[in-house]
């Protein structure tokens, strides 16, 4: 028997997508069963294939003819749809491998998602799947559907009872039936059509990542979006998000899960900063996948986005006939990070010329509700300077003419303008009943001017287009160089001796490590009494610093084990007792391997570089800055391994204090290509021993003009580590 490969090409699935035929197991007769309600839609739906339904006790159902089993069908089968109970469903995906069916969608609940016994029926399934090529989806989910062809694969008629003839071009797969089914609706209702429908339910087979590769490779779909609530496979995603930017196709994804629930505590400062949802921000941060804050957000986004114009900053302007909608757009425009700028003298001078003299042409452009009640022409007095204007890159309409139809005159000449403008224009119509949709939307939209109405949230939308567009474009610039940087090859023998399983190394351990990586530490020796410490220091020059080697206290300052610049040998002697006893009282059973006598490294900037070992994700690599910063501000960027050059440079850029970098107070600025080398080589190295590194954390690598060192660091070793681990050469 043949056992068809785990990652089969996306022209697999074209059988769920597209099928030319579609067989219901468990059609119904039976008003409102599920099995009844799948043929309707099939027909409601116009699906353009052929229909069997499949059921021993029926004749005909819905008017086609019905068949006892699979196998009575004369034809070959592309679908098959099971609408049967959990314990039917195995025996129908057999008699689906018999039959040589292609695919499958599963509705039932009752396997993995209920617990052993669930998860058990559920390997079943997989491996008749996997053994016979059937691409499934499911089960417990509410199936697939494709406006194109009419193949509504879903028991759910309120896929149905929406408007399905507006805008195209989006693709939707969710993890979460219900929810995707409603939000799928919310759409339809905002005239959004989505092209396909895709509820994954417990990924058994296809998942998640899979359906967003065909929609990659789909060229109908321009935006892919969903409802995500864990990636079963980030590296696949992570390619495929980078595979979509470059054709600029938005991945826009709400992601649920932002409480604190997800961390867990850790021995290093990475460990218990490194949040199950921060660490999914950054990595949709390094990924360009926009991440989406309610379902509105996905709308409002999707129809900004099919104006087929990106913006070009964030600039913005607003014109309103309301003073006080104004103002609360401007606000609601900063707090996302837009900016409201002032308008140029030039710019105002030649909108005064064209508005009432108790009219605003500051920004937000007040044309007072003469513009909405007696004066709509005023709508187009201000937009004639403003795309003139070189510093506006966003226009926004808080209101507009509700009475302009597609062929008033006045509204072809705002459309006519718009058009032949680079800057991107859109209208926000506050959401009253029979108001906020202006009747010359459709004529707007048609000509790549979004009409969404306030409570979709659409200012919120285009500041995130507008860092979608930042992006965009600096991937498309930065493609050539943004590549993974390696260090020389090491002798990797050398390093396995240190990592045994469960085991936290002491800094000592550590550093060697970090010299293999040509990551920059101090000048050190390891001292068994105090009079080798004292001809350490000597031989090193003074000032010098002691601290406990021992992977049992990886916290010295907790237990008073370390003594800072140290200045002769009395004060070195002293120090070497203090620690020593100090180190035992803290922890009396501890392994000392010895005292570490270390140069005392000059003032510069504290930093911290560490990494934590993601259960979903892999190797996440931290960075910010030392003290208080990391302690109390928590002021940190994230990232997940490997890095490129522009993750790491990001990384920097995102923390609040990054100012202090850059020279603070008549500071010099720190050397930041040490930072990004550091950061890259770290990225190497839990890379290379992602199986094999719990956490790692350099606390404080100190930054200075022209270089860089650190001070301390800490490594821990997974309990699950494998003897044999594999580095890359």
């Amino acid at each position: 028997m043949t056992t068809y490969p785990l990652n089969r090409s996306n022209q697999t699935l074209e059988p769920l997508f597209n099928p030319r035929s579609v067989a219901v197991l468990g059609a119904s007769a039976t008003k409102f069963k599920i099995g009844n309600l799948q043929v309707k839609t099939l027909l409601d739906g116009k699906y353009i294939g052929e229909i069997y339904p499949i059921n021993p006790k029926s004749k005909e159902i819905e008017g086609l003819k019905c068949y006892p089993s699979l196998a009575d069908v004369p034809n070959d089968i592309d679908l098959a749809i099971f609408c049967l109970g959990a314990e039917h469903v195995k025996q129908g995906l057999e008699e689906c491998a018999k039959k040589n069916v292609k695919a499958a969608i599963i509705f039932s609940a009752g396997f993995s998602e209920t617990g052993a016994e669930g998860i058990e029926k559920q390997k079943e399934l997989t491996e008749i799947a996997r053994q016979n090529g059937i691409r499934i989806i499911g089960p417990n989910c509410v199936g697939l559907v494709n406006l194109s062809n009419g193949l509504i694969g879903t028991f759910s008629p309120a896929i149905l009872s929406v408007p399905l003839d507006g805008q195209r071009g989006v693709g939707y797969v969710s993890q979460s039936g219900a929810f995707g089914v409603l939000t799928y609706m919310a759409a339809a209702q905002n005239d959004l059509s989505f092209d396909y429908f895709v509820s994954v339910g417990n990924e058994m087979e296809t998942e998640f990542a899979d359906v967003v590769e065909y929609m990659v490779h789909d060229p109908k779909i321009k935006i892919i979006s969903g409802y995500l609530e864990g990636a079963k496979n980030p590296d696949k995603l992570r390619n495929l998000a980078k595979e979509a930017l470059d054709k600029n196709k938005p991945i826009i994804v709400m992601k649920t899960g932002r409480s604190n629930a997800g961390s867990r505590a850790a021995a290093s400062h990475t460990g218990s900063l490194a949040g199950s949802d921060k660490i999914y921000d950054a990595f949709f941060e390094q990924s360009g996948i926009v991440r989406a804050d309610d379902y509105e957000d996905i709308i409002s986004f999707s129809k900004l986005f099919l104006s087929d114009k990106l913006p070009t900053g964030r600039n913005t302007v607003i014109i309103t006939s309301s003073g006080g909608r104004g103002i609360n757009e401007a606000d609601r425009c900063e707090s996302y990070g837009l900016t409201i700028i002032p308008l140029s003298e030039k710019t105002k001078e030649e909108i005064k010329l064209h508005i009432p003299t108790f009219a605003s042409a500051s920004n937000p452009i007040d044309l007072t509700a003469a513009a909405s009640v007696s004066n709509p022409e005023l709508f187009i007095a201000p937009l004639r300077a403003l795309v003139e204007d070189p510093d506006v890159d966003n226009i926004i309409f808080t209101e507009f003419p509700n009475y302009w139809g597609a062929d008033h005159p006045l509204l072809k000449e705002f459309i006519e303008i718009c058009r032949e403008s680079t800057k991107f224009i859109f209208i926000t119509s506050f959401p009253l009943v029979g108001m906020s949709i202006p009747q010359g939307t459709a004529e707007l939209v048609k000509n790549g001017i979004p009409v969404i109405p306030g409570n979709l949230h659409p200012i919120r939308g285009l500041a995130k287009l507008v860092k979608y567009s930042e992006y965009y474009r600096k991937n498309k610039e930065l493609n050539e160089i943004n590549q993974l940087e390696t260090p020389a090859l090491i002798e990797k023998q050398d390093i396995e001796t240190l990592l045994h399983s469960g085991k936290t190394l002491s800094e000592l351990e550590t550093s060697t490590i970090l010299d293999h990586y040509q990551i920059p530490t101090t000048n050190r020796f390891l001292a068994a009494t105090a009079e080798e410490a004292s001809n350490y220091a000597t031989m090193m020059g003074y000032p010098v610093v002691l601290k406990v080697d021992s992977p049992d206290i990886p916290h010295k300052t907790e237990a008073d084990a370390i003594r800072l610049n140290l200045k002769n040998e009395q004060e070195v002697v002293l120090a070497f007792s203090e620690i020593t006893r100090n180190a035992l009282n803290y922890k009396p059973d501890a392994a000392i391997n010895g005292i570490s006598v270390q140069e005392m490294l000059p003032e510069g900037v504290e930093i911290i570089i560490g990494a934590n070992n993601d259960s979903v994700f892999g190797p996440v690599v931290m960075f910010g800055l030392g003290g208080i910063f990391v302690e109390v501000f928590k002021d940190v960027s994230l990232r997940v391994a490997p890095l490129t050059r522009k993750d790491a440079y990001e990384m920097i850029e995102e923390i609040k204090g990054n100012a202090i970098l850059k020279g603070a107070r008549g500071k010099a600025p720190v050397h930041i290509e040490s930072i990004i080398d550091v950061l890259l080589k770290v990225s190497a190295l839990v890379t290379d021993y992602k199986d094999t590194i719990k956490e790692l954390d350099i606390n404080p690598l100190i930054v200075y003009e022209n270089g860089i060192k650190a001070a301390d660091a800490m490594l821990v070793i997974g309990k699950e580590a494998e003897d044999k681990t594999t580095v890359r050469g």
